[in-house]
């Protein structure tokens, strides 16, 4: 594990109210919507990757989604989102403190049905993470699961929480994950941070073939 990152994310945490993070959603709309289009069962595996304190997995089990995992770099992100749950709701999510970039627990899960990524590809730069960010992803979504990325546009920001982001296009995600993974459905959205400001994003939804 990145043990500065990790450092890094457990200061945003520890020192900003999750609200007034810039990448906050009081309701994750549209990730919402293309899980929507996702054929699954509500019993099938979903994984949050850097699930932070966001609300998706709040809406997931107010859905009556029941095999949840939130995983992140930061102990003190998954608290808070454990702490504003509950304990009762807290314990239907299974819980993996990991870097994505150099997974020790995630690159064991088996079976995917849903990888669901909301701003965390763009904080990896280096050409070895991003090859383990997808080598890990097709390991471990099974065949017809689904991906769901959302990242910073070709016109968004260029630096987030003080570090350097890549951004990136539909295309740029497709190459990644290769032909056997089918574009569904490409989004350019304009998200409203908590100041005003406004930050373009690119969401993709992708199914694996059979």
């Amino acid at each position: 594990m990145d043990n500065e990152m990790k450092e890094h994310w457990n200061d945003v945490y520890e020192s900003t109210e999750v609200k007034t993070l810039g990448w906050y959603e009081d309701k994750p709309t549209l990730c919402l919507q293309l899980l929507a289009k996702c054929d699954i069962e509500k019993s099938d595996p979903v994984l949050d990757v850097g699930a932070g304190a966001s609300t998706f997995i709040d809406c997931l089990l107010d859905e009556e989604y029941t095999n949840i995992i939130a995983t992140d770099i930061s102990e003190m992100a998954l608290n808070k989102l454990k702490e504003r749950l509950g304990v009762r709701k807290a314990s239907e999510v299974k819980w993996i403190v990991d870097d994505i970039a150099k997974p020790a627990y995630v690159c064991k899960l088996e079976n995917i049905a849903v990888w669901h990524d909301r701003a965390v590809l763009h904080f990896l730069l280096e050409k070895d993470q991003i090859q383990t960010y997808f080598s890990t992803l097709k390991k471990i979504v099974r065949n017809d699961g689904y991906v769901l990325i959302a990242a910073f546009s070709l016109k968004g920001a260029k630096k987030c929480s003080g570090l350097d982001v890549k951004n990136y296009d539909s295309n740029m995600l497709t190459e990644n994950l290769g032909e056997e993974f089918h574009l569904i459905e490409p989004l350019n959205h304009d998200h409203r941070m908590p100041s005003g400001d406004i930050r373009p994003y690119i969401y993709t939804l992708f199914q694996r073939q059979r």
